[in-house]
Parts: structure tokens; sequence; C-alpha cells
């Protein structure tokens, strides 16, 4: 079974840019970045890849990608 893994972490670290100081600037729960930046989201709040999406000039499939499970 696929399974949907965000890329948040790797896109931060490059930039040199804070969980914290993201969800300020997004106005944003931090929570719930946290999340996403973990890989810990069970759901995919719009808004926030909307937002996300838009400060960090990237494309929801970058964020986000498909990781196919190597036994399918």
């Amino acid at each position: 079974m696929a399974t949907i893994k965000s890329n948040l972490k790797p896109i931060l670290e490059s930039r040199g840019l804070s969980i914290r100081e993201v969800a300020r600037e997004i106005d944003y729960r931090f929570e719930s970045v946290r999340q996403l930046y973990n890989d810990e989201t069970k759901k995919f709040p719009k808004e926030l890849l909307e937002r996300l999406c838009e400060y960090l000039n990237v494309t929801p499939g970058e964020i986000l990608e498909l990781e196919k499970d190597p036994s399918d």
C-alpha cells in the first residue's frame, strides 16, 4: 500500500527556516506545521498546504509525495 510522505523537513532545512518561523509567517498553528514537518500528519489541511505553497513558492507535489510500498 502506498503512503503519502511529507517533504516539508528537507525543504525548510535547505532554506534555513524553522518550524516556528514558518508557522508565524503563514499565521498557522505551530503544532499543525510541526506535525507536517515531522511527517506525523494523518489529514492534510488544505488551508495549511495552500499557505505553505504560497510562502515557500512550491507546489503541493513538492511538499507531499506518494511513496509506494516496495512489496506492491
